[in-house]
């Protein structure tokens, strides 16, 4: 199967991309959307902008486009008329969304937009418990940054990484104020520095926090590297560590 991935550079959208090439299907590109406004409903506002290098280093054509509105039909009208274009160069059958199917608003809105196509739109992971799939991310060595958060007891995690060692605090936090462990509905949003696809690991070099008000705010990363992994060997066998 010919398909697209819908990329923010977060986990879900990551996760999806690995769901993908797990099942040996051909990837034949990634579609980022950068918002000029925080306000979108379908789109990551925050570190979107980096996609391009990330495609890059994963060898997948990349297109990014750019959002200035903030209701559903619209923003699904700018994917639509990118597909639409690439349809005629390079079909795919399905377009992947990451998530578990809790964003139904996006899921809608896009389905919606590519209906007339005939393209097939899902979420990588519907019906599974998100707690469970993080859980599955951080297993398997997935860095996940914390660029955006918008709930009561989030900015603490701000510009951190949900690793393996505070996986466990995630949780108990998102029982005592509520908010989707997964970050679904707007909670957070993330950026992945580090996973099993990656052939080098992210390192943000200078960034800066922007704090809206007690609960909101957001992370703007000016500068990054992509650094080689640390190589083990076993035997006569050189192996990339993915941390």
């Amino acid at each position: 199967m010919k398909v697209a991935i819908m990329y923010s550079g977060g986990k879900d959208s990551t996760y999806a991309l690995h769901y993908a090439k797990e099942r040996g299907w051909d990837v034949r590109y990634l579609v980022s959307v950068k918002p000029t406004r925080k306000d979108c409903f379908l789109f990551h506002y925050a570190t979107v902008e980096h996609t391009p290098k990330i495609a890059e280093m994963l060898g997948i054509r990349h297109i990014l486009l750019s959002c200035d509105v903030a209701e559903p039909t619209q923003e699904a009208a700018i994917v639509q008329r990118a597909i639409e274009e690439q349809q005629k160069i390079d079909p795919v059958d399905a377009v992947v969304l990451g998530g578990t199917g809790l964003q139904e608003t996006q899921i809608r809105s896009i389905q919606t937009a590519l209906l007339p196509m005939n393209i097939e739109v899902f979420a990588a992971h519907a019906g599974l418990e998100h707690a469970d799939v993080l859980k599955d991310m951080v297993n398997k060595g997935y860095k996940i940054f914390v660029s955006q958060v918008a709930s009561d007891g989030l900015m603490k995690w701000l510009g951190k990484v949900v690793s393996k060692e505070n996986f466990a605090e995630l949780i108990q936090d998102s029982l005592k104020y509520g908010f989707h462990v997964g970050f679904e509905g707007g909670y957070a949003d993330s950026f992945i520095l580090d996973c099993p696809l990656f052939s080098k690991r992210i390192e943000i070099v200078e960034m800066e926090k922007v704090v809206d008000d007690n609960y909101c705010g957001h992370v703007e990363i000016k500068k990054l590297a992509f650094v080689d992994k640390p190589a083990i060997t076993t035997g006569n066998v050189v192996n990339l560590l993915c941390e």
